[in-house]
């Protein structure tokens, strides 16, 4: 690290940030503006400091397929701010072809003799806004081929990733500037571990470089490999910029082992209310001169405040305990009273801050373990309803883990039990299909489909609005299935079920399952026409076989297909309806 006296012509200025999430809550009443307003501040910013380039770290989006204002307001913004007279002060020395190598105008965009950019905005894809489809395009690809963005780190193989750095230069200083789109993270764990991944360096002055990658990834460990250590990284990498985790650790810190730096922007968005998401956001201002540099990080001041506080109604046993008088009472004026306090605190701090939402996010969660019930939130909720941002969902009632009941009836599960009520908010789809599975019997166990696959297919369900999902999964896998027992030439009902089992174990966890959800994913996209009625009218026939309306689970019309043979499949929908369907 580095303090700079002065700017000079041998200094990058690079804007970051990571996790903008335009379009978020886009239709909230209250919030539906937030995203846009903290993208115009980010790129006013980086016209203000007068950057050499902008980097983003992935999820400029948040929606996979963003909606016509969405895209509207980010092209309109990025004309705005990012096209100009002022000259470009670098240069690029390494092949464009490789470093820009799906876009039918593989050169970076100031070079184009059709536009006038005065600020490349350089960016990597995230899990949001990743590419799907048989094309593998994104939205970042549509404003790669306007001309806006220099989208870059795109990797197409699932084999093998070369990893070729963008070579820029300005003045004496030499900038390498790496990336890495976002990847499923047991798939890129594998690769690392299997010294599949590879980062290409400078044939020439190697140690003349600045080294500068950007990832989109889970920092924080998930599961055993659900997460990227930072020792997976090369050591030759002088700073890193991590994308993907929303909690703002913008201030470097120093890997000691690999010897290199990290930093986190964080989002510049609340996306859920979890403790992570209530750390101050920021943006950053890197200089690099030569070998060293300085991250200046510069608070932003459109972001909507947010505060969270937990409540453990054990420790207030000096107050009530569960067989106090009207105690739900006495709990009901403690949050009332706790609400408060936020309130005023987010008061005091807006003071002086014009450009700061009036109405902050609020989050109490409140641990009634111990015998507590839990209030009627709707009707406490009314009591701010002109004073919060998110008046439906103030207080978050969670119990501690109990231990686990043995399951004897297939159909009618205790879901609740099965899911944290704490962790819930903060999980991702493949997890929670991974916890049931881990946490049910055997005779509930999916027969022919893998944990992987299915997590797969509900995610771009419930992520990606990709209705035909699991329905063309489940068909995928049955005529896979169907071609595998031909093949073999198996006949009787029990040397049936040996070997589709046998075949089911020998694809989990390989590249041969990874290749097969990308195959579905990529089928999908053709699908948009297909009958939603003719679906419905299916998966009503697959529940009522099994004894089951579309009312236990909150829904009125929904159903995929002849492909639910176990009846475990159902339990994502109680986990879904109120949010997403």
């Amino acid at each position: 690290m580095c303090i700079f006296s002065a700017d000079d012509e041998d200094t990058f200025k690079i804007l970051i940030a990571t996790d903008v999430h335009l379009g978020y809550l886009e239709k909230d009443a209250i919030r539906g503006s937030d995203s846009y307003n903290t993208l115009d501040e980010i790129l006013k910013c980086a016209k203000t400091n007068q950057v050499d380039f902008i980097l983003l770290g992935g999820d400029l989006f948040h929606e996979n397929k963003p909606s016509r204002r969405c895209l509207h307001s980010c092209i309109t913004m990025m004309r705005n701010y990012c096209m100009g007279d002022s000259p470009v002060q670098f240069s690029i020395l390494s092949d464009q072809t490789v470093n820009f190598n799906t876009t039918q105008f593989p050169w970076v965009n100031y070079q184009d003799e059709n536009l006038n950019i005065s600020i490349p905005v350089f960016s990597i894809h995230g899990n949001h806004d990743d590419p799907t489809g048989s094309e593998g395009l994104c939205a970042l690809d549509l404003l790669s081929a306007s001309g806006l963005v220099n989208h870059f780190g795109h990797s197409h193989s699932v084999d093998k990733i070369e990893i070729s750095p963008i070579l820029l230069q300005k003045g004496s200083t030499k900038l390498a500037l790496y990336g890495l789109g976002s990847i499923p993270d047991e798939r890129l764990y594998r690769m690392f571990v299997n010294n599949q991944v590879t980062m290409l360096r400078p044939k020439e002055d190697q140690d003349d470089w600045f080294n500068l990658f950007t990832i989109h990834q889970n920092r924080s460990k998930h599961g055993p490999t659900n997460y990227i250590p930072e020792q997976f990284l090369d050591d030759f990498l002088d700073l890193v910029v991590w994308g993907h985790e929303h909690e703002c650790l913008i201030a470097p810190s120093r890997n000691e082992r690999q010897l290199f730096y990290v930093t986190q922007p964080g989002s510049s968005v609340a996306t859920s209310l979890s403790p992570g998401e209530a750390t101050k956001k920021h943006i950053g201002l890197l200089r690099v001169k030569g070998r060293k540099m300085n991250l200046q990080k510069i608070p932003l001041k459109t972001v909507r405040q947010f505060f969270i506080q937990d409540v453990v109604l054990a420790d207030y046993e000096d107050r009530f305990t569960p067989e106090t008088p009207q105690v739900n009472k006495k709990v009901e004026d403690l949050c009332y009273a706790k609400v408060l306090e936020m309130l005023e605190e987010a008061e005091r701090e807006r003071l002086g801050c014009p450009m700061t939402p009036e109405k902050p996010l609020i989050r109490l969660r409140v641990d009634y373990s111990g015998g507590f019930e839990a209030f009627n939130t709707s009707r406490f909720s009314q009591k701010f309803v002109d004073r919060v941002a998110n008046p439906k969902d103030i207080v978050h009632f969670l119990r501690r883990r109990e231990q686990k009941e043995d399951i004897k009836d297939e159909v009618n599960v205790d879901y609740s039990k099965l899911v944290k009520t704490a962790a819930a908010e903060g999980l991702r789809v493949e997890d929670l299909v991974k916890q049931y599975f881990e946490a049910a019997e055997q005779k509930v166990q999916l027969s022919l489909l893998t944990e992987q696959g299915m997590g797969k297919a509900i995610q771009e369900f419930v992520d990606k609005d990709e209705k035909d999902a699991i329905e063309e999964l489940i068909t995928y896998q049955l005529e896979k299935t169907q071609r595998h027992l031909q093949a073999r030439g198996v006949i009787t009902e029990q040397d049936i079920d040996t070997e589709i089992q046998r075949f089911r174990e020998s694809k989990k966890n390989t590249t041969e399952e990874e290749d097969e959800i990308r195959e579905v994913s990529a089928a999908i996209i053709k699908l948009s026409d297909y009958s939603n009625d003719h679906v419905n009218s299916i998966m009503s026939c697959a529940l009522s076989n099994n004894n089951i309306q579309l009312e236990d689970f909150g829904l009125t019309h929904l159903d995929f297909s002849p492909i639910f043979q176990d009846p475990c499949m159902w339990f994502i929908f109680p986990l879904f309806s109120a949010s997403y369907l």
